[in-house]
């Protein structure tokens, strides 16, 4: 094999760049609301428990491997997969194309909503019944997901400005584009949720809703279901699966610190999501005691908590409402910008890898045709498609993904070879990755991903997903993960330069390789 390393990569300007771009893919809408809700949910303090270990089991090996694999090989899911086994070249565009023309599509539409209600903020315009302007006068939602209607203006509006904003980020390359945008936007992101979390506790009744949040029930435990929530919480949270990791660290520094960023990136993500729980349910609080009502009566998951229960709780604030509007809507925005544009980049290294295409012109083309499929969301049975896609999504494709990773690393590279290759890549640093990695990407994380998965199958043969009717979970879910089964078959027919296919390792790895 070659020992040549391409002197054309861009390579990050900083390891802070590196970090806080991860870390800004990492942190995105769901460290908000998702896992406030979970951690209610699922034992308040209790589920903390599973949760860290499903961060030290699972979370952490995973982003190793997908650190490791993309430094050692220096691309994208496609061609790091295809450098150690040709034939699981489409698991490495199952990856991206999972995240970009999925996740992407109605996750920009997200962002839209929460652009919207930014500008809404400054005179509280969505009036005094929150829930009614959300799904009425907003999204003026349909009573199916087959039941398209007109597109929302307002919304495709504010989507096309979501991707105009990722498309100039992208546009540049990535040590110029998405690294100068994250030294800006994941520090203010950090600072606007400290600055939420210190007014939160402020508020009457704040620590009744933090007390909901943290106090144990240690009767969780013993719910399987408990379990496979953490785990499945820990693979979302990181962006695992999505191929986004690996692209990232594919323009790391021949000697960097794979493990410390690892680490880094992990922590700050589930530390980040932890704190923001405090804003989240001191605002809760708040509302059940303005309303005298309990907070499971309040407290309500998903676009829901962002969108009605926020807003209605801000409604209410003693003071300086339009401001805690702002500051809350700017944080969901700019968490979700960090992580869209690493969505973009992740599908874009994979076509320049492949094609050698310029840059600019697959971030322009990509952009436009992202916007186009993201119009379907923007209509009226949008948000019905919306939960049919995410579902199917981050419970089978990104899932399935992460199996996959950890039998090609596990097995295929071996497990040993790439630490070794981590290890190597640190010098002299005397943190090192251990063996027991290896016998965590081999058996423990794709052991527990499997589980996962099959219980997901198991619910979902006993009854549709939330009663949607069968005809749009086929087409909205199951179909579209076969689509994407076949795009990514297709792409591998399309041969790389025999040249790509050379693996670039460190010369310490030299008598590693087989």
């Amino acid at each position: 094999m070659s020992n040549k390393i391409p002197q054309n990569r861009i390579t990050w300007n900083s390891q802070i760049g590196f970090l806080l771009a991860a870390v800004g893919s990492a942190v995105g809408l769901g460290n908000i609301w998702r896992f406030s809700y979970m951690t209610f949910k699922f034992g308040g303090g209790a589920f903390l428990v599973p949760y860290f270990v499903a961060l030290i089991v699972a979370g952490i090996p995973l982003v190793i491997l997908e650190y490791g694999l993309g430094h050692r090989e220096l691309g994208a899911s496609p061609l790091s997969f295809s450098r150690v086994r040709p034939n699981w070249e489409w698991a490495g565009w199952w990856m991206p194309i999972s995240a970009m023309f999925g996740i992407m599509l109605y996750y920009s539409v997200v962002i839209g909503y929460c652009l919207i209600y930014l500008f809404l903020s400054i005179n509280l315009t969505w009036g005094s019944d929150t829930q009614t302007f959300f799904f009425d006068s907003l999204l003026h939602i349909s009573d199916s997901p087959l039941n398209l209607g007109g597109i929302q203006l307002s919304v495709a509006s504010a989507t096309l400005f979501v991707w105009t904003i990722c498309w100039i980020i992208c546009y540049k390359e990535v040590n110029r584009g998405i690294e100068r945008a994250c030294k800006i936007f994941i520090p203010l992101l950090f600072i606007l949720t400290l600055i939420l979390v210190g007014w939160g506790i402020t508020l009457p009744g704040a620590f009744h809703g933090i007390k909901a949040y943290l106090i144990p029930d240690w009767g969780k435990l013993r719910d399987f279901q408990v379990w496979t929530a953490a785990f499945g919480q820990i693979f979302f949270t990181l962006s695992l699966g999505f191929g986004i990791m690996i692209t990232y660290a594919s323009y790391l520094p021949r000697r960097t610190n794979i493990y410390s960023n690892a680490l880094l990136t992990s922590w700050i993500d589930c530390l980040f999501s932890f704190i923001a729980g405090f804003a989240v349910f001191s605002v809760i609080g708040f509302m059940a005691f303005e309303k005298g009502l309990p907070i499971t009566e309040v407290i309500k998951g998903g676009p829901q908590l962002a969108f009605v229960v926020y807003p209605e709780a801000i409604n209410n604030l003693p003071f300086l409402r339009s401001i805690f509007g702002i500051c809350f809507f700017s944080v969901l925005f700019l968490a979700g910008i960090s992580s869209g544009i690493s969505l973009i980049e992740a599908f874009s290294c994979a076509l320049r890898d492949k094609f050698g295409w310029d840059r600019k012109k697959v971030v322009s083309v990509i952009c436009l045709l992202g916007f186009l499929g993201s119009l379907i969301f923007t209509t009226r049975g949008g948000l019905h498609i919306i939960d049919i896609v995410d579902h199917f999504i981050t419970h089978y494709a990104l899932i399935l993904g992460g199996i996959i990773e950890c039998y090609i690393v596990g097995w295929l590279l071996k497990a040993k070879l790439l630490r070794k290759h981590v290890n190597n890549a640190m010098g002299s640093s005397k943190l090192k990755v251990k063996p027991w990695w290896d016998v965590c990407i081999r058996y423990i994380t794709p052991a527990a991903l499997i589980i996962i998965l099959l219980q997901s199958l198991i619910q979902e043969l006993k009854t549709p997903y939330e009663g949607y009717p069968l005809e749009a979970i086929i087409l909205f879910g199951v179909d579209w993960l076969i689509i994407v089964l076949i795009v990514s078959v297709v792409f591998t027919f399309y041969p790389w330069k025999s040249e790509l296919l050379h693996r670039k390792h460190l010369p310490e790895e030299d008598h590693l390789l087989v």
